[in-house]
């Protein structure tokens, strides 16, 4: 409050003025009341009843703190500190501090208008008048100031808070958590849950500027292990979000209901370690399928191409080549060599070696157990 602490130090305040100053408090605060519910549209209903009493409270405080400073009998301290509160209250109101900066202006000029009424007849010159005019606006100015530092401190912490509430939420998404959980960590985040939710894998530099392009309500974590990023989707429409990520190094996983994101996300993180280059999980669900137990998939190869290790390794990869296009050509001669650029006669003496190899090749069991093991093409 130094300003208005320097103003008040040049006004020179008779006895008989304040008198009538302080006899003209109760009623100009008052008037200050009533012209903001009048004037101020979002303080109609606020300044009724209780809440009304209240403030006419506050009113008369601040304005009996006024004269104080103008008296030379206050600091402005306490004042500053009951105005950043007020800013802080605004926002728990939900009122914004345009309402409240268009309240002061309201209050300085009803109070400016009273107090004057009092202070002209009592004597005060005009000098004097000019400078009480100064304090007051230069109060009001300060009064606002402090109130604005306030409103803006308390939507910062709140967006902190709001914040890590939703980094929660988001953790026990990934985390699997019990519906029970799930749901108090929603309410906690005042996040409306959608039907599905899909997890976009990224590095953890692209994560915050591709949550600038999506759904507000997307969930966002920087700071998984190995510098990833995670983004989980609402009710994503999969076309379009792809081609959103398109300069995006980025893995998009299966919608799922926004309680089981976790099973997106696994299955983003495994199409990762699969291969670099996916980008889309929908379209490389047989490689998924084939490599989610790596051992298992290693068990049935082995014994179902147990008969080829008898040969030597050219000719083993040769007719393993060829078995495959066969089983995923369902023995068309011709596509089959086209596929492996040999004659078609070429396939015809392969197949019989490997109909000598594997007897029971016609055999759906073995058809279904070699076409899994053939399934992806192992290095």
């Amino acid at each position: 409050m130094s300003h208005a602490i320097r103003r008040a130090s040049e006004l020179a305040l008779d006895e008989t003025t304040v008198t009538a100053l302080r006899a003209a408090l109760k009623s100009t605060a008052d008037e200050v009341v009533q012209a903001i519910i009048d004037e101020v549209p979002p303080y109609a209903n606020a300044l009724s009843g209780h809440m009304g009493a209240t403030i006419r409270r506050a009113v008369r405080t601040a304005l009996g703190h006024y004269l104080d400073l103008a008296t030379g009998d206050a600091t402005g301290g306490d004042a500053g500190d009951a105005a950043y509160e007020l800013g802080r209250g605004e926002v728990r109101d939900g009122r914004s501090m345009d309402a409240l900066l268009s309240a002061y202006r309201v209050g300085a000029r009803v109070a400016w208008r009273c107090l004057a009424a009092g202070a002209v007849p009592a004597g005060l010159p005009a000098a004097e008048v000019a400078k009480f005019a100064e304090l007051t606006f230069a109060y009001i100015d300060e009064l606002s100031a402090a109130s604005a530092a306030g409103h803006a401190d308390e939507l910062a912490a709140r967006g902190r808070a709001h914040e890590r509430h939703l980094e929660h939420l988001a953790r026990d998404l990934l985390a699997g958590a019990s519906p029970d959980v799930l749901l108090a960590s929603v309410q906690r985040a005042g996040w409306q849950p959608p039907v599905s939710l899909t997890a976009v894998l990224l590095p953890a530099a692209q994560a915050r500027p591709a949550y600038r392009t999506l759904d507000p309500s997307t969930l966002v974590l920087d700071d998984l292990p190995d510098a990833t990023g995670v983004l989980l989707v609402p009710d994503a429409d999969r076309s379009h979000l792809l081609r959103q990520l398109t300069d995006r190094t980025a893995v998009v996983g299966p919608a799922r209901p926004w309680t089981r994101a976790s099973a997106s996300y696994a299955r983003a993180v495994r199409a990762r370690l699969l291969s670099s280059d996916i980008r889309d999980t929908e379209d490389h669900l047989p490689e998924l399928v084939l490599s989610a137990d790596a051992d298992a998939f290693a068990d049935l190869r082995a014994r179902a191409l147990a008969p080829l290790r008898t040969l030597p390794v050219a000719t083993a990869r040769r007719l393993e080549e060829t078995l495959r296009a066969w089983l995923l050509h369902q023995g068309r001669r011709d596509e089959v060599a086209a596929e492996l650029f040999v004659h078609p006669q070429t396939v015809r003496y392969r197949m019989s070696q490997l109909r000598e190899l594997f007897p029971d090749l016609a055999s759906p069991h073995r058809v279904l157990e070699l076409t899994l093991a053939l399934g992806l093409r192992v290095s």
